[in-house]
């Protein structure tokens, strides 16, 4: 991996730090400190373990700059941070989040970035962006998680949407990142359904086999 994309992933985490102190005004919550040490744990091991061609497809898919939905999707997510930062620090609009439910929804939040680093682990195919990699020789993955729900990538992004603002322990932090993302991902797990299922090869069977997309059981 080039250098530029270690220093993209060190500034990205260093932004999220800056977003939630800042906007506190100070450095005395614990619980920002182990949600910044998870996130940070994930990048890490990213970059030590997964293929570092699913890293480059993952930060230029298809060789290009990522589009404007996810550059969207990462603002909301830099918002809900400095709502949070704000809440819990400054104005207590919302701080009102039990503390043994931020501990809760910090493990929910571990558990969803093991989940997506478990399926990127296993496929490398894994892009930020809905698209059929021809260019990289793109074929049906079948291990791992995707044994068991078709689409564990965002089933872990959604358990992260959910949990992050309760970590954070700001219901209203928690309330915008669902309300502008939770629809965003659910739409992109549909549209990417039906693109898969039209456009590559053994899909249409593999979706047969495995009947869930995100929750087994119910959807």
């Amino acid at each position: 991996m080039p250098v530029s994309a270690y220093l993209q992933a060190a500034a990205f985490i260093i932004l999220a730090g800056v977003a939630l102190f800042a906007a506190a005004g100070t450095l005395a919550i614990l619980t920002f400190w182990i949600y910044l040490a998870i996130f940070a744990a994930i990048v890490v091991a990213a970059f030590l373990w997964l293929d570092p061609g699913l890293l480059r497809e993952r930060m230029r898919p298809g060789g290009k700059p990522p589009p404007l939905a996810l550059r969207l999707f990462t603002l909301v997510m830099f918002l809900h941070w400095i709502i949070a930062g704000l809440d819990r620090g400054r104005f207590h609009w919302s701080d009102s989040v039990p503390g043994w439910l931020q501990a809760v929804a910090l493990v929910v939040v571990a558990g969803g970035y093991a989940l997506c680093f478990w399926a990127m682990a296993v496929n490398r195919f894994f892009s930020s962006v809905v698209r059929i990699q021809d260019d990289r020789g793109h074929y049906v993955v079948t291990r791992g998680p995707y044994a068991f729900i078709r689409h564990p990538g965002y089933a872990a992004g959604i358990l992260i949407l959910l949990a992050s603002g309760v970590a954070l322990g700001s219901w209203l932090a928690a309330a915008l990142i669902v309300v502008c993302s939770l629809p965003f991902l659910l739409h992109r797990a549909i549209i990417e359904d039906r693109v898969l299922q039209a456009e590559l090869p053994g899909y249409r069977e593999y979706a047969a086999r495995v009947r869930w997309r995100l929750l087994p059981g119910l959807w």
